[in-house]
């Protein structure tokens, strides 16, 4: 399998490049417009097709590249079918599995940052978006966030997992790249050490967080998977 992992410094965004190495084609998760030429550039040195670009949820912080890499190379962009986006060429439900040559996906439906949120199983490895974080997890307080939602998906999906499970987040603040389930489970500082739900649910309502910086210009232009917010792309 070729992976690599990729960051935007603006948005400490996370996007994960998943090859198969036969087959010679490839999906990204979480793609961000202003790194189009990255992906571009990375996938023509690695000489693979893109198939997919996968979508943990609709994004509040930055503008997916989906639209551009589909008029570039032809991939399908892959949403939920509860992330309000119509624009996306494949609607996904939990469980179903998405085949990349030899590389098997499974979706988990995730939700509690947003209604659409999934995470991404492959083999030892799980995508999290901005459900799960490493040492904390993503906001509940718009966007169709909720925080039982949220305490319900994490412990019944993500901790039930192996525990030497990876764990790959959409987002990370801190300068952290990875983590784990076992991990999470008992350092996460808003869900581990076995947090009960009225605990997690009074943690996360008493964040205080400011308005998402780019959220006006993010949130439509993803709906519409990217297609029609070249001036916010030139902003980065």
């Amino acid at each position: 399998m070729i992976f690599k992992q990729l960051f935007d410094a603006d948005t400490c965004t996370y996007t994960y490049l998943i090859g198969c190495e036969f087959s010679q084609k490839a999906i990204l998760i979480d793609t961000v417009a202003s790194q189009l030429d990255i992906y571009l550039a990375l996938l023509e040195q690695l000489d693979l097709t893109l198939i997919y670009t996968l979508e943990t949820h609709v994004h509040a912080d930055h503008v997916t590249a989906a639209s551009l890499l589909r008029e570039k190379v032809g991939s399908k962009s892959v949403v939920h079918r509860d992330a309000g986006a119509a624009c996306a060429d494949l609607m996904v439900t939990d469980g179903v599995d998405l085949q990349i040559g030899e590389i098997e996906i499974k979706v988990l439906h995730t939700p509690g940052h947003t209604s659409g949120c999934v995470s991404y199983l492959l083999d030892d490895r799980v995508f999290t978006g901005d459900c799960l974080l490493i040492n904390g997890c993503g906001r509940t307080d718009f966007q169709q966030g909720d925080a039982a939602t949220m305490y319900r998906s994490i412990f019944q999906k993500l901790f039930t997992l192996p525990p030497d499970t990876l764990v790959y987040p959409g987002h990370d603040y801190k300068g952290y790249t990875v983590s784990t389930i076992k991990q999470e489970m008992a350092l996460n500082a808003r869900l581990g050490g076995n947090k009960t739900e009225p605990e997690f649910i009074d943690i996360m309502a008493n964040l205080n967080l400011p308005y998402p910086k780019y959220i006006d210009e993010a949130l439509p232009a993803n709906q519409a998977c990217g297609k029609s917010q070249s001036d916010f792309l030139q902003q980065g």
